[in-house]
Parts: C-alpha cells; sequence; structure tokens
C-alpha cells in the first residue's frame, strides 16, 4: 500500500516531540518561521519513512496526518 505523510505546517506549534519519537529519524525542525512564528517540523528523509505514525500519536497539536494514497494503489492493482 501506499501512504502519504502530511505536516500541516499552520497547526505545528514546533515542540519537537514528533523528531523525538521517530525511530528512523525521518522528521527534523524546520529553520524557516511559519506564519504563526514557529519552526515546524518537516520530512528531512521521506524516502526512510515506515509510516509508524508514532509522530501523529505524539503531536500535540494533531499536526501531523498519514492517509493511504488510494490512487497510488489503485494504480498498483
Amino acid at each position: 500500500m501506499a501512504y502519504q505523510h502530511h505536516i500541516d505546517k499552520d497547526r505545528c506549534k514546533g515542540c519537537g516531540l514528533c523528531v523525538i519519537v521517530c525511530p528512523k529519524n525521518v522528521l527534523e525542525m524546520s529553520s524557516e518561521v511559519s506564519a504563526k512564528g514557529y519552526f515546524p517540523a518537516f520530512q528531512a528523509r521521506p524516502e526512510d519513512c515506515i509510516y509508524c505514525a508514532m509522530c501523529c500519536t505524539m503531536c500535540p497539536d494533531v499536526a501531523i496526518t498519514i492517509t493511504e494514497d488510494v490512487q497510488e494503489a489503485a494504480a498498483q492493482n
């Protein structure tokens, strides 16, 4: 199955909890400030993501989602 990992930069407050819990060290904190004045997390190494959802579970702002890419999954079948 194909999945998509998304971080909502407008919701992320840059706490870094997702970076700490990521078992594959996929996430890092951005050096660019968001519209709300925070340094949001981003996927520095998306190819290493195993979609374990630890980041989603840890995020207190519900800024991270992992969804199934239905179009790509259909193309693979």
